[in-house]
């Protein structure tokens, strides 16, 4: 099975029977931001006070979704999942494949939050990953201050991209379009977008020597299960702190803040999604 089946077979579980998770809002960045850069995400808001994150800078996602923020108004998060998980339907409209995306993530934030469960506090910017003098480094996505880290720490890092116009070799590192190119990395840290553009299933079977795989970013908010059964070591996400000081922030421009906090979140640390329902329910 796809991840995206694993990850909608779990929400289906988890709200079986219950009411309908109804948007209350969808949360876009101002179209003139104060800085002159795109805001990069946008917060859909379910009526139970949930929140998940969308990616915008995919596609055409960030100039088309405005049309689609009074349209999702009301509609039941539960059906806005298929939006993302039908990989036909989602490349036929990024948008609202990133608004079903949103929709995993509220949801899976929302049993979160039934259940009691916080995630750890992350304790570096990389995910938890330790690169080595000489050691193979993969990172799936192009994060200039991540690649320094590495770098600096004297690994070999092999860079994966969408963009052919990055392509080539750089001060210490390379970049490539080739996913085969993973094939030797034993760390890889993956931007969780490849979740959302369902390249998720192709990227982790072109890394077999990676020991440790890191999702990281905001949009790393889905059930976590099958990510750790498929090999995922950690997932480095940005845990909303204050759901009103995020809206705020993301329709303003502004810097999040301590309206987040990064989090890791890891096998170890994780009860597994069944206690998690049990808890939610009283259990």
């Amino acid at each position: 099975m796809r991840i995206a089946d694993d990850i909608t077979a779990l929400l289906a579980q988890a709200h079986d029977g219950a009411l309908p998770q109804r948007v209350r809002a969808l949360h876009l960045p101002p179209a003139d931001p104060p800085d002159g850069k795109a805001g990069e995400f946008a917060a859909l808001e379910l009526e139970s006070g949930a929140i998940g994150l969308c990616f915008l800078l995919l596609d055409d996602t960030l100039t088309s979704i405005a049309a689609l923020a009074e349209a999702v108004r009301g509609v039941d998060a539960r059906e806005m999942v298929g939006w993302w998980a039908d990989a036909q339907a989602a490349a036929a409209s990024p948008a609202r494949a990133a608004l079903g995306y949103a929709a995993v993530n509220a949801l899976t934030r929302g049993v979160f939050d039934r259940a009691g469960f916080v995630p750890g506090r992350a304790n570096n910017t990389i995910g938890g990953l330790d690169p080595q003098p000489g050691e193979a480094i993969g990172m799936v996505g192009l994060f200039p201050p991540l690649v320094r880290q590495v770098v600096e720490r004297g690994a070999r890092l092999t860079v994966l991209e969408l963009r052919a116009d990055l392509a080539g070799e750089r001060d210490g590192y390379r970049v490539t379009l080739q996913r085969e190119a993973l094939a030797p990395c034993t760390q890889v840290l993956s931007t969780s977008t490849v979740l959302l553009n369902h390249s998720f299933d192709g990227v982790r079977a072109a890394c077999p020597s990676a020991r440790r795989f890191v999702l990281v970013g905001p949009g790393a908010g889905c059930p976590p299960d099958p990510l750790f059964a498929a090999g995922v070591s950690a997932i480095a996400g940005s845990w909303i702190a204050d759901p009103a000081a995020l809206v705020r922030a993301i329709t303003t421009g502004a810097p999040w803040g301590s309206s987040v906090i990064k989090s890791l979140l890891t096998p170890e640390g994780y009860p597994g999604w069944a206690t998690l329902l049990r808890r939610a329910s009283g259990g």
